[in-house]
């Protein structure tokens, strides 16, 4: 049960992550993914950190994955399916605290609007799982100009051997 005390806990920690509107549990759409799981199902297969950011819409601390100064060559995955999302080759330091890409591998990923915090910004999704993995700006290096800002906590790292 759901007491009021364990609701302002979640609602607090979630928005310290990211997201009144996550925080009130509050999705625009129903999309249907390849994946699909109910929410016990997420929450029994990711970590904590990992619900909120993928299932939430959430937000990690800048500078708190150990993936922002991944320097080898390899693949950055979804945490919640393993689709690979980013190749190490369009990886650089932005400077902002998120690994950050100029570009996703093909089909890799899908984006949509997002017009919380009072502002439009281009919400990034797993095109597989639809997890959150961050927002893509038009801040970023050539060739493509974009600065795709991910969670760290929501990518699994492969090296290339």
């Amino acid at each position: 049960m759901l007491t009021r005390r364990n609701m302002l806990f979640r609602i607090g920690r979630t928005l310290l992550t990211g997201g009144l509107l996550a925080a009130l549990g509050w999705r625009a759409t129903a999309e249907t993914y390849e994946i699909m799981h109910t929410d016990a199902e997420w929450k029994h297969l990711l970590n904590p950190t990992q619900y909120v950011i993928l299932r939430q819409e959430g937000t990690e601390r800048p500078y708190s994955s150990p993936l922002d100064h991944e320097k080898r060559v390899g693949t950055f995955s979804c945490a919640g399916c393993d689709l690979p999302a980013y190749s190490s080759k369009t990886k650089f330091d932005s400077g902002t605290g998120w690994p950050s890409f100029w570009q996703p591998l093909p089909n890799a990923i899908v984006t949509r609007t997002d017009s919380t915090l009072g502002m439009n910004r281009t919400e990034v999704h797993c095109r597989r799982c639809g997890g959150h993995l961050g927002h893509v700006f038009d801040d970023g290096p050539k060739p493509t100009g974009l600065r795709y800002c991910m969670n760290g906590a929501v990518l699994k790292f492969t090296p290339e051997i």
